[in-house]
C-alpha cells in the first residue's frame, strides 16, 4: 500500500549530473513562514525550501504575507479586506487564495509542484492542471480531504511523515511514501550543562495537552518549563494560567536557538499528543539534544521513540506519565544523539524528498 522511503532510501539522481528541478513549494497560509515558528510546518517549510535551493533548484514558495526573507516567497493574499473577520469569511477567503493561486500555477512552467498546504484546494485541482504534485500528508485523515480524494479525484503522487499516520490514510490514498521528518543537527545539538527540569514545547492549544504535562510534573515533584505560541487564547487563559506558579514556568514563545538551548539543558522532555500525531518533531529535537523524552503513545511516537531513548504510556494517562518522567531521565543521553543523527538528519530527508520529486517529474516529462 505504501513504499518506504525510511528503509529504502534512495539515492538522490540530482548529483549525478541531472538537470535540477524548477519547483512550485505550497504551504498552509494561515501564519507566516518566520522564526519563531508558529509551527512544525513552517518550520518544516522554511527547511526544505532553502534545503533545496541550497542543492541547485529552483524552488518558489508561495506562503502568506511577511514570510522570512531569505524565502523570497511570493505572498498569497488570505483576507478578503472587505470582510468582517470570522470563522466563514476566513475560511471562505482561504478557499479562493488556493482556487486563483492553482487556477494559474501550470503557467510557471513548474517541473512539479511540492504540496505541503494541508488543504482540499491543491488536490482537487490536481486532476484539471498540467503540471504533476507530490502531496505531503502532515495531517491524519479529515473531512475536507478525504472528500478531495474520493473516486477518480485523486492524482498526483503522495507520501507522509511516518508509517503510523501511512497506516490512517491507508483507506483513502491508494500508495503513500513514507519519509519521516529531518532536523538540522547542528542546530539541535547537545550543548553545555544538564539540569533537573524537565521542558514542554509546542503550540498551546488543547490537542497539544500542556496541561497535562503540568499535572504530571507536579505528581514526579519536577520544575517544568513550558514554551510556545499560545494559539488558542481561552485555553491558555483557563488551563494553562491557572497550572502556572512555582515549579512551573512558562517562557513565551522562542526562536529556535532559544528552543534548542531549552532542551539541551532539560533533563526529560515531555511530549503529551490528545490527537494522533502524525510524526512529533519536538520528540525528534529533543533527541537531537540528547534529551530524553517521557510521551503519550499517539500516533507517530511509537515511530520515534524506543526504549533506549525514553518512555512511552498509555494517552491522557497522568499518572503513568509522572513515573515516566523519572523513568526517561535515566536513559543514555548519548543514545538519544545517535538516533536522531540516524532517523532524522535533514540531508536525509532532502535526499528522499529530491529522490520522490524527481520521480514524480519525470513520470510526466
Amino acid at each position: 500500500m505504501w513504499r518506504s522511503y525510511q528503509e529504502t532510501t534512495p539515492r538522490s539522481p540530482f548529483t549525478a549530473g541531472h538537470s535540477p528541478l524548477r519547483i512550485g513549494m505550497l504551504t498552509h497560509i494561515r501564519f507566516p513562514v518566520c522564526q519563531p515558528f508558529a509551527g512544525g510546518l513552517e518550520a518544516f517549510t522554511h527547511d526544505v525550501t532553502l534545503g533545496l535551493r541550497a542543492r541547485g533548484h529552483e524552488v518558489t514558495l508561495f506562503a502568506k504575507a511577511g514570510s522570512a526573507a531569505e524565502l523570497d516567497a511570493v505572498a498569497v493574499p488570505d483576507e478578503d479586506p472587505c470582510r468582517q473577520p470570522s470563522l466563514s469569511s476566513a475560511y471562505i477567503a482561504e478557499h479562493h487564495a488556493y482556487l486563483k493561486l492553482m487556477q494559474s500555477i501550470d503557467d510557471h512552467g513548474f517541473d512539479v509542484i511540492f504540496n505541503n498546504s494541508l488543504h482540499y484546494v491543491p488536490v482537487t485541482m490536481a486532476s484539471l492542471i498540467r503540471t504533476p504534485m507530490l502531496t505531503v500528508l502532515h495531517t491524519p485523515p479529515f473531512f475536507e480531504m478525504i472528500n478531495a480524494l474520493r473516486g477518480d479525484r485523486q492524482t498526483g503522487r503522495f507520501s507522509t511523515l511516518s508509517l503510523a499516520n501511512a497506516h490512517k490514510w491507508s483507506d483513502v490514498v491508494r500508495q503513500c511514501a513514507v519519509i519521516p521528518n529531518g532536523i538540522d543537527l547542528d542546530a539541535w545539538r547537545p550543548d553545555g550543562p544538564v539540569g533537573h527540569h524537565a521542558l514542554w514545547l509546542g503550540r498551546l492549544v488543547p490537542e497539544k495537552g500542556a496541561h497535562l504535562a503540568i499535572d504530571a510534573a507536579r505528581l514526579a515533584g519536577t520544575t517544568l518549563r513550558l514554551a510556545g505560541r499560545v494559539v488558542d487564547e481561552r485555553y491558555f487563559r483557563e488551563q494553562i494560567e491557572p497550572r502556572l506558579g512555582p515549579g512551573v514556568e512558562y517562557l513565551g514563545h522562542l526562536q529556535r536557538p532559544e528552543l534548542a538551548a531549552e532542551l539541551a539543558s532539560a533533563a526529560v522532555a515531555l511530549v503529551t499528543p490528545c490527537w494522533d500525531e502524525p510524526f512529533g518533531l519536538v520528540g525528534a529535537e529533543a533527541l537531537a539534544c540528547g534529551t530524553p523524552v517521557a510521551a503519550f503513545d499517539r500516533g507517530a511516537m511509537v515511530d520515534l521513540i524506543s526504549d533506549d531513548v525514553g518512555c512511552l504510556v498509555p494517552p491522557n494517562d497522568v499518572n503513568a506519565l509522572a513515573t515516566a518522567i523519572e523513568v526517561a531521565r535515566g536513559k543514555s543521553r548519548d543514545a538519544c544523539r545517535a538516533r536522531a543523527e540516524t532517523l532524522w538528519s535533514q540531508s536525509l530527508m532532502l535526499d528522499r524528498y529530491e529522490a520522490l520529486l524527481g520521480e514524480v517529474a519525470a513520470r510526466h516529462a
